[in-house]
């Protein structure tokens, strides 16, 4: 198996038809495969999930029965990922399918070395989420001194040995960070490409509903990571 995706589903019954069928365009080779994780849902999404799935060669489901957090989905998804090369996108739409594809013509156009990180670089989006995710970007920069820039961009691929030495990732939205700041660390060679980013066809995002009050929340959780890091000595 070349690539191996990781998609956290929380309550995404609406969204699961929509990302097979799209996946199920654009994956035309028979080494990548999907794992879609089941993070806890409470709405009908394993149901869903065990219906379809067989129609789908490429995709399997893992079940996390109780939701501890996105982060803690993704990594509970990498670790059953067979993919030389493995990493998670989004549930929601807002992230193409087609993306990933992009991500494993990079990575094979540069010799498939595992010194690799490749990711997203966000495009198409509101003016206000811009100049947040700018400001986000800079103290990140500068607090943890690294470049560090569009840290919640999609999808992110890179090689199982990098996930091999991650030490207790974060179960939170943190994971993005933490693995974007742990690439620099270990002076992988980051590639981005420009993705665009919609808005969600179904559902309303679980940390971001563009409330001052959901963008507050996640600039404390990221700040007490970001702590976190540098009291670990990891910086």
């Amino acid at each position: 198996m070349q690539l191996s995706i990781v998609v956290p589903c929380y309550n995404e019954a609406e969204n699961i038809p929509l990302i097979l069928t799209r996946f199920s365009d654009v994956i035309v080779r028979d080494d990548v495969e999907v794992v879609l994780v089941d993070n806890g849902s409470t709405d009908n999404t394993p149901s869903i999930l065990n219906e379809l799935l067989k129609d789908y060669s490429f995709a399997r489901t893992i079940r996390v029965d109780v939701n501890q957090g996105y982060g803690y989905g993704i990594v509970c998804g990498l670790k059953v990922c067979q993919g030389e090369f493995i990493g998670w996108t989004h549930a929601d739409m807002q992230t193409d399918p087609a993306d990933l594809i992009k991500a494993l013509d990079i990575i094979e156009s540069n010799g498939s070395s595992a010194n690799l990180y490749i990711k997203g670089n966000r495009k198409g989006r509101a003016l206000f989420d811009q100049f947040f995710t700018s400001g986000m970007s800079l103290f990140e920069t500068l607090y943890l001194g690294e470049k560090l820039y569009d840290i919640n961009a999609q999808p992110n691929v890179f090689s199982r040995k990098f996930f091999e030495t991650w030490q207790n990732p974060p179960k939170d939205f943190a994971l993005d960070l933490y693995a974007l700041y742990m690439a620099r660390k270990e002076n992988l060679q980051i590639e981005r490409f420009d993705v665009l980013f919609p808005e969600r066809l179904h559902g309303e995002s679980h940390w971001n509903n563009g409330s001052i009050k959901a963008k507050w929340k996640f600039i404390k959780r990221t700040l007490d990571f970001s702590k976190k890091l540098k009291k670990a000595g990891i910086c």
